[in-house]
C-alpha cells in the first residue's frame, strides 16, 4: 500500500473513532432503571411500601373505613394483603413477611367463616392470598384453599348466584362469573395466574387469557380506554385502572407463545398510548379519565402507575417514554398519603350506572383500602 493510501486510511479511522466517541457522550443511553432511581428523601419504594404494609397490619379485618362489621374479607382487602406480601418478600423483610402470614392463622381457626364463598369476582379474587403465601411457605393449606377457589370459578355455576347468563357463559368455556364489568379483570386474572404461578400448570393462566380476549373485544373503546359496562359509556377511572393492572398482572406471567398473547399485549399497549395523553401535569389521572373538569382520584392513578412501571420493566414498553410518566405518577400518588400512611381522594366503591353525574360525585375517601391496594402493587414492582 502506497504512504498517501495509508495516511488516508489512517485519518478515516481517527475521524470516525471520534465521531463514535462524540455521539456517545452526546446521546447517552437511558436504561428503564434510571427513572426509578434516586428518589427525593422518603419517597423511595422501600419507604413507602414499609409504611403502608404496617397501616395494613395495623387494621381490623375490613379495614378502618368500613363502619359496619363485615361478614367476609371484603375485595379491596384481599388486594392490599395480596399487595404487602409481595412487597415483604421483594424488601427482604422477613419480619414483615410472617406478620402478614400470621395474619391469615384466624381464617383457619374461630374466624374460618370470614373466607368468601367463591361464588363471585369479588369474593373468588380471595384465593391470590392464600396461593401468594403457598409461594413463600410451600404449607399445603394455603395451596389446597387457592386452588379449590380458582377452580369453583370454572366450574359448573352453583349457588344462590347462578342464573342463565352464568350457564351460558359457562356453555362458553368462559367462567361463569362473567359480568363484563371492567373490574373484573383483575379479580379474575388475579386469582388464575397466581394459581398459575403457584403450580405451573398451563390451564389456569390460559383460560384468564381468553377471558380476558372476550373483554378487551367488548370493552375496549378506539382511544384505548374501556367503558365501565357496554351499557355505561364513561371512562371511569379505577375501573380502567382494574384493567391496566389484569392486564399487567396477566402479561407478567403468560407464555409469549400463548395464542392470546399478541391481543393481550395490543390492548395492553393501546390503553397506554392513551393514558399517556391523560396523564396530568400534576402526574395523576382523574375520576374520569377524559373529563379534566373532575377531580384527581388516587387510587386509579396508583393502578396506571403500576401498569406502567411493569411494562418498562418488563420491556414491553419504551423506557424513555413511560419511565418518566410512571415516575410522576409515583410521587404524585405518594404525596397524598397522610401521616397515617393513608391515602386520600379515594374514589368510594362503585357500581356500574348510566350517569355522568353518579361518577363525579361519587365520595372521596382517605385510607380507603382501594387505594392503599395499588401503592403497595407500585412499590412490589419498582423492586421487582
Amino acid at each position: 500500500m502506497a504512504q498517501q493510501d495509508r495516511t488516508w486510511l489512517y485519518a478515516t479511522v481517527i475521524i470516525a473513532l471520534f465521531l463514535v466517541i462524540g455521539c456517545t457522550h452526546t446521546a447517552p443511553t437511558v436504561t428503564p432503571g434510571d427513572h426509578f432511581t434516586s428518589w427525593p428523601a422518603g419517597s423511595s419504594p422501600g419507604e413507602i411500601g414499609k409504611r403502608v404494609a404496617e397501616r395494613y397490619l395495623a387494621s381490623p379485618y375490613g379495614g378502618f373505613v368500613r363502619t359496619r362489621p363485615i361478614n367476609h374479607i371484603p375485595y379491596p382487602e384481599t388486594c392490599t394483603w395480596y399487595g404487602a406480601l409481595t412487597f415483604a418478600e421483594l424488601a427482604g423483610d422477613t419480619e414483615l413477611g410472617r406478620r402478614l402470614v400470621d395474619r391469615f392463622m384466624p381464617l383457619f381457626g374461630d374466624q374460618k367463616d370470614l373466607i368468601p364463598v367463591p361464588d363471585h369476582v369479588d369474593y373468588t379474587v380471595f384465593a391470590a392470598v392464600p396461593l401468594e403465601i403457598f409461594m413463600r411457605t410451600k404449607d399445603l393449606p394455603y395451596l389446597n384453599l387457592g386452588l379449590e377457589m380458582a377452580d369453583k370459578q370454572w366450574s359448573e355455576p352453583f349457588g344462590p348466584r347462578a342464573n342463565e347468563d352464568s350457564w351460558q357463559y359457562y356453555r362458553k368455556g368462559l367462567t361463569w362469573q362473567t359480568r363484563m364489568w371492567i373490574d373484573d379483570m383483575f379479580m379474575i386474572t388475579a386469582v388464575q395466574a397466581q394459581a398459575y404461578r403457584a403450580t405451573g400448570e398451563r390451564k389456569y393462566v390460559d383460560r384468564a387469557a381468553r377471558e380476558m380476549v372476550v373483554y378487551l373485544d367488548s370493552l375496549q373503546q378506539p382511544n384505548g380506554l374501556f367503558y365501565h359496562a357496554p351499557d355505561v359509556p364513561f371512562f371511569w377511572g379505577r375501573g380502567n385502572g382494574w384493567m391496566a393492572a389484569g392486564m399487567s398482572e396477566l402479561l407478567r406471567s403468560l407464555p409469549d407463545h400463548n395464542p392470546d398473547w399478541e391481543r393481550i399485549m395490543e390492548g395492553y399497549r393501546t390503553m397506554m398510548s392513551s393514558l399517556l395523553k391523560y396523564q396530568g401535569d400534576d402526574g395523576m389521572w382523574r375520576q374520569l379519565i377524559d373529563k379534566p373538569e373532575s377531580w384527581p382520584e388516587t387510587s386509579c392513578s396508583a393502578m396506571f402507575t403500576f401498569a406502567m412501571i411493569t411494562g418498562v420493566k418488563n420491556g414491553w414498553l419504551d423506557g424513555k417514554t413511560y419511565g418518566p410518566a410512571a415516575r410522576r405518577g409515583w410521587l404524585a400518588v405518594i404525596g397524598y398519603l397522610d401521616e397515617n400512611a393513608d391515602v386520600r381522594e379515594v374514589c368510594e366503591g362503585t357500581g356500574k350506572k348510566n350517569d355522568l353525574q353518579y361518577y363525579l360525585d361519587r365520595k372521596r375517601n382517605v385510607g380507603d383500602m382501594h387505594g392503599q391496594a395499588p401503592i403497595l402493587w407500585c412499590a412490589s414492582a419498582l423492586l421487582r
